[in-house]
């Protein structure tokens, strides 16, 4: 299956990121409210999410830990995050604040914070995520930039399409 890549474009302090998926919009939307789906393919390539607790309701709260596992720079490296959600609604939107945070899930006030909608638009057989990230300022977008926030979740969006294909695959029996 050909995926579509991700686009984005960023605008002072606001990132948009569009990806279409080649799965219903209702499956798409609880890759993103399961932690047994989110284990399989959230992060980018070499990293892995041993730790996922997860409250999928308003007010509720995701903790998660990314864990590098492939051998190089960031070996055994593990990043911390705290999502709070504020709106849900299915299978159309999800609005949360992504905080970088530690394994007690305080949130790390030196890093930034963003506030995050996802939309799942239903293109029928196929998906398309808009996921729009409205950070502090322009410096905070720029500083996760740096990061290298765009490669990584273009590769997580990448693993998510093949997981997507996967649990599709595993329905219809192929």
């Amino acid at each position: 299956m050909t995926s579509n890549k991700l686009v984005s474009r960023a605008e002072d302090h606001v990132l948009v990121l569009e990806r279409v998926f080649h799965a219903p919009r209702e499956l798409v939307f609880k890759m993103f409210k399961e932690p047994e789906h989110l284990k399989r393919w959230w992060g980018p390539n070499g990293w892995e999410l041993p730790v996922c607790s997860l409250d999928f309701r308003p007010g509720g709260i995701w903790h998660y830990c990314m864990k590098c596992v492939e051998p190089g720079e960031y070996f055994g490296m593990e990043s911390w995050g705290k999502g709070v959600y504020k709106e849900i609604v299915e299978p159309e939107k999800i609005v949360y604040t992504d905080y970088f945070s530690d394994a007690e899930g305080n949130v790390n006030e030196t890093m930034p914070s963003t506030e995050i909608t996802m939309e799942f638009i239903d293109l029928g057989d196929r998906t398309k995520l808009v996921e729009r990230a409205v950070y502090e300022s322009a410096e905070a977008l720029k500083s996760v930039t740096e990061m290298g926030m765009l490669e990584g979740t273009s590769q997580m969006f990448d693993r998510l399409d093949a997981y997507l294909d996967e649990v599709e695959q595993r329905k219809s029996g192929r």
